[in-house]
């Protein structure tokens, strides 16, 4: 009686833990305030123990769907945002607790049977209800710690989803589930595996949880599988995407240029007939004249001369953004005629890098409007011992700085995520596609991104860098 009290107090103890774990695995994706927190534990604890009470009245898999339901509404009622994430959040939850308690269920009370007929030469062992109490308790531990160290690798899933790729990968969890809560009701009735009779009940009852370790083994690796291949897919999708918009981009800017070509080919005449207007005193038609030149072909770029006309006109553009937000703009970019990295890449390059920077200066303007610097980006980029470096500095507010330390966020809010994650990674993969190296810090209010590729002899003599 006693060790019953006893094994009944520990799962009691262990099962408040994972409640617990339960709340901060949820809270990593959403907000939620003090109350609900509290709510969250005291309705799931008390709720869920009214449940397994419930045991010797109501089919197990009864209870399971009962326990599902009652961590689904939990999630939905009490925390904040976006309906579609939180029944993803919540079916992972539960699949990840199902799995894994009943994989170390199944695993513990095979192990158990096994020592007690082998090491203590019981003939036909059967698990108590002390035992099966200790080894749902271990199994509430184990399941604690997987949430703890698997919580921060879903992080990226639900980064900047749509509410349909939320329901879709919830879906599957939820089938994966229900043929596990299935197979359990199962093995608790005896009926999962049998010998037909020949080897007894103790084979039966060691085939059984073994078949059950086998199912739950599968199902494991069949989710995760599911859940981390389709980010990959989402990712590698919007990857694509980005590229072939860049490379709408970069058309854009080339035929930009070759207008700016025409308008410097047709020079001669532009000043022939700007004298005719000069000479007969028709200053306005002069001004409307000019403004037409300036319209056509973008005549400010002649700030920016890189040495690279789609990074000219690139920088150009960013340039004129920057000046409409009234952001402090410096550059001083040369880059090599026969830089290794082609226009394109360095279109992407430049462009990702500047439109995260325009948007942490805009965000200090919105955050920090009396920050006694004033919002700034400086472009430094150049050859530099046989290297060609890119150095963007830019003003950032300070107010989120410990997320923004994190890998993921440093180029953008929460908000944000999707979009400039996926430009990081556009960075990322031409800096490895030539070999270089990045480096990023934040510092006293000012992002610095640092980007170095080696060049070949022939391309770092800086008597061939405009």
């Amino acid at each position: 009686m006693i060790q019953s009290f006893v094994s009944i107090s520990i799962m009691l103890v262990c099962y408040f833990g994972y409640i617990c774990m339960a709340e901060k695995f949820c809270k990593n994706f959403f907000e939620i305030s003090r109350i609900n927190e509290k709510l969250f534990v005291i309705i799931g604890f008390c709720a869920g123990v009214f449940i397994d009470s419930m045991c010797y009245f109501v089919p197990n898999i009864v209870l399971s769907l009962l326990s599902h339901i009652l961590f689904i509404g939990l999630v939905l009622l009490l925390y904040r945002r976006n309906m579609e994430k939180k029944i993803l959040v919540a079916f992972i939850l539960i699949t990840v607790t199902t799995l894994v308690e009943n994989l170390c269920v199944a695993f513990l009370s095979c192990l158990l049977l096994f020592w007690q007929h082998t090491v203590n030469h019981i003939p036909v062992p059967v698990l108590g209800d002390v035992e099966g109490n200790l080894i749902v308790s271990i199994a509430i531990i184990i399941t604690v710690l997987i949430l703890y160290r698997v919580s921060k690798y879903f992080a990226p899933v639900f980064d900047g989803r749509t509410g349909k790729w939320y329901i879709l990968c919830a879906i599957p969890l939820l089938a994966i589930t229900a043929v596990v809560d299935v197979a359990n009701w199962g093995a608790s009735n005896g009926i999962l595996v049998r010998s037909g009779g020949n080897m007894g009940i103790y084979y039966d009852q060691i085939f059984s949880y073994a078949g059950f370790c086998v199912l739950t083994a599968l199902s494991m690796f069949g989710a995760g599988v599911f859940i981390f291949g389709m980010n990959r897919l989402f990712l590698e999708q919007e990857k694509n995407n980005q590229y072939h918009l860049q490379i709408t981009a970069y058309k854009m800017l080339e035929e930009q240029y070759s207008r700016l070509e025409r308008l410097r080919h047709d020079m001669k005449n532009h000043v022939i007939a700007l004298s005719g207007l000069l000479d007969n005193k028709e200053l306005e038609k002069m001004k409307e004249y000019l403004k037409n030149m300036e319209r056509s072909a973008g005549l400010g770029i002649g700030e920016e001369i890189t040495g690279n006309r789609a990074v000219d006109i690139l920088l150009y553009q960013k340039r004129s953004m920057a000046k409409e937000k009234n952001i402090t703009w410096e550059c001083d970019a040369r880059i090599p005629r026969s830089c290794c990295i082609n226009a394109f890449d360095l279109s992407v390059l430049f462009g990702n890098i500047l439109d995260n920077a325009l948007e942490a200066c805009e965000r200090l303007q919105k955050n920090e409007p009396q920050c006694e610097r004033g919002p700034f980006i400086n472009i430094q980029a150049g050859v530099v011992k046989k290297c060609f470096l890119l150095e963007v500095k830019n003003s950032t507010d300070t107010t989120d700085a410990p997320e923004r330390d994190k890998p993921e966020n440093r180029f953008s809010d929460k908000e944000n995520q999707k979009k400039h994650g996926i430009g990081l990674m556009n960075v990322r993969d031409v800096v490895h596609k030539y070999d270089g190296t990045m480096n990023i810090e934040t510092e006293n209010g000012i992002f610095v991104i640092s980007i170095l590729v080696p060049l070949s002899d022939a391309e770092h003599d800086i008597y061939r860098a405009v």
